[in-house]
């Protein structure tokens, strides 16, 4: 029996490629998906162990991409791997985006509203309000620029360049307004 090297294999599946390409050759596209379709499971798997249902819905999707673009596939440019795995990491990035939005009409704020804390602790309790007015008064003793920072950084949850872009600031200059700002308000909270 004859031996097929790893590049006539490669030579075949790009034959393949191509006919579906020019042709829309359905034999060529089942050779394809036979060959690609156990792969692209384990690339999805890998990554997610146990989500055989989103492995399969992943294959099926790179395949119909197969199908619908193999005109733009150039060798020159990349390998047929790449090329096929390339759309499978768009494809798994696709279908995370996609069933990671899940709706519900439970309002967040009825479920904790009647929560009683049963481990309520009144010196804690106390302890944390007091902090919290502290916190307070030492933020209204900061400079009106680094307080606007904080603001950005801490209760807008901006990045530092975030901040740093809206602001028209160098970014140096946000890190060294909340390090100030910080240190500040270690010192008041202190007292």
């Amino acid at each position: 029996m004859e031996r097929v090297t790893q590049l006539e294999y490669d030579e075949e599946r790009a034959a393949d490629m191509l006919a579906v390409a020019e042709t829309r050759d359905q034999a060529a596209l089942a050779r394809l998906f036979d060959y690609y379709v156990p792969k692209i499971r384990s690339f999805c798997l890998a990554a997610q162990p146990g989500a055989n249902l989103m492995a399969d819905d992943i294959a099926q999707e790179v395949m119909i991409r197969i199908w619908n673009k193999a005109h733009t596939y150039k060798p020159e440019s990349a390998s047929l791997n790449t090329w096929v795995f390339t759309l499978a990491r768009n494809a798994r990035i696709d279908y995370l985006r996609k069933n990671s939005r899940h709706q519900s009409d439970i309002d967040p704020e009825f479920l904790w509203q009647n929560v009683v804390d049963e481990n309520a602790d009144p010196f804690k309790d106390a302890q944390q309000k007091r902090d919290q007015e502290r916190i307070k008064q030492g933020l209204d003793k900061l400079p009106k620029d680094q307080k606007q920072v904080l603001a950005k950084v801490y209760l807008e949850g901006k990045t530092h360049k975030e901040a740093a872009e809206e602001l028209s600031l160098p970014l140096g200059t946000i890190k060294s307004r909340v390090r100030l700002a910080l240190h500040k308000l270690t010192i008041y909270v202190k007292r």
